[in-house]
């Protein structure tokens, strides 16, 4: 419970052919035996997650991945698996060895990485056979276009220096996001107003408050956190104004009726909509509300499965209200999980959620394909301030980051 986060883990996927040694390498950069290793092709299924720490980065996770060079029916699903891997990756690593050469697999792999910004190394690995023999190195990396960084598993040699290679290339933005820091100043006061309902996990708060929370300390700043009944007791006992307002969506209208205006106020899923997202394509997603009819496909996608309530967010609260604006019956589907479905195109709408067990890249890879497809795209936060009419005042406080929405563009991981 006192881990970073996995989403909060800058992620850094292995990829190669099978057999290349993708599980010794995860294995001798954790140094534990976190993945089964074999002489037997495709050995690797599911990818295999694994948490480390290098400093000075801090927390990141590994990735271990199935050969995109994997055959037969079993072999394709573990492909489409490796291929799912790209949406959440920060930075690659592509394995190979002496033996394989580079083909049109790493090739492949080499200009995924390119489209998708995702930044490469290119690493050698068994480079305890290559004894005094550069040629070889050379011959592969002038075929890869790449330079090579040379490994031994097996030895233990050239880690260190790929770890530090890592460091230096790992996103820079990655280091210098902030949910609300830069928003805020030492010493200023926030409010956080956290409803304690049946959705609430027993015993702790969810995981966007608690991040908040610390992403607040962490700008020396403080924070008060009320359930949305003792608020109008909390402002009375305050000798000035809170800098900002920090609330859950659902009591989004309840909250913004105690405030006096010109208080700032925003919810935590705004905050995550630009923190994990882009803030500018899920605003543009707003424009399909008044444009759905009756029997329009919705898609309310959520990065991660729990227990559903009895006025579930996603199951009731949503489609209720949309319901009620749009003033006819929608059909409503629900997704789970990482992905999306494959008939994406069939919706004119996606709602999704604050995606806090998503890292970054994955949401915005999430919001491309939806914009890719013409499909217009909300987030939790953003719907429910607009349906309860404080979307504007609820993005005062980031109206320097808001442009010109546009569905064409191209996202990248620093949201340019």
């Amino acid at each position: 419970m006192n881990e970073t986060p996995r989403a909060n883990r800058l992620h850094i996927s292995i990829f190669g052919r099978r057999n290349v040694g993708k599980s010794s390498l995860l294995n001798a950069l954790t140094g534990q035996e976190m993945a089964l290793v074999s002489d037997h092709p495709g050995t690797t299924t599911d990818p295999v997650y694994k948490s480390i720490e290098i400093l000075p980065l801090g927390p990141c996770v590994i990735i271990d991945t199935a050969g995109l060079d994997d055959i037969g029916d079993l072999g394709l699903m573990r492909i489409k698996k490796t291929r799912e891997v790209f949406d959440k990756t920060d930075l690659a690593l592509l394995l190979i060895e002496p033996g394989a050469g580079v083909d049109s697999f790493e090739l492949e792999i080499k200009e995924e990485c390119l489209a998708r910004k995702i930044p490469l190394l290119a690493v050698l690995n068994k480079s305890d056979l290559l004894g005094k023999d550069i040629d070889v190195k050379e011959k592969l990396e002038k075929e890869l276009g790449l330079s090579l960084i040379p490994v031994s598993c097996l030895a233990g040699e050239g880690l260190d220096y790929l770890k530090k290679m890592i460091i230096k290339h790992a996103p820079a933005e990655f280091q210098k996001s902030y949910i609300v820091g830069d928003l805020i100043s030492p010493g200023d006061l926030c409010i956080l107003v956290t409803p304690i309902d049946s959705a609430a996990p027993r015993g702790r708060l969810i995981l966007p408050q608690v991040q908040t929370i610390r992403d607040i300390l962490d700008r020396n700043a403080q924070a008060l956190v009320v359930k949305e009944t003792e608020l109008r007791e909390a402002l009375q006992t305050l000798i000035k104004p809170p800098k900002l307002v920090i609330t859950d969506s659902q009591v989004f209208k309840q909250v913004a009726a105690i405030l006096d205006e010109e208080i700032p106020l925003t919810s935590f899923s705004i905050l995550f909509a630009r923190y994990k997202g882009d803030l500018n394509s899920l605003m543009w997603g707003l424009k399909a509300i008044d444009e759905l009819q009756a029997g329009d496909k919705v898609l309310i996608a959520e990065a991660c499965t729990h227990h559903r309530q009895e006025d579930d967010i996603g199951t009731v609260k949503i489609p209720r209200l949309l319901e009620q604006k749009v003033g006819s019956r929608l059909d409503f589907h629900w997704y789970s999980g990482s992905g999306y479905p494959e008939n994406l195109e069939d919706f004119k709408l996606i709602i999704h959620c604050g995606a806090c067990m998503l890292n970054r890249r994955q949401m915005l890879s999430r919001i491309q394909k939806a914009l890719d497809t013409g499909v217009p795209i909300v987030n939790y936060g953003i719907f429910l301030a607009y349906m309860n009419g404080i979307l504007e005042r609820s993005l005062k406080p980031l109206y320097h980051e808001l442009k010109e929405p546009c569905p064409e563009r191209k996202i990248t991981a620093d949201g340019g």
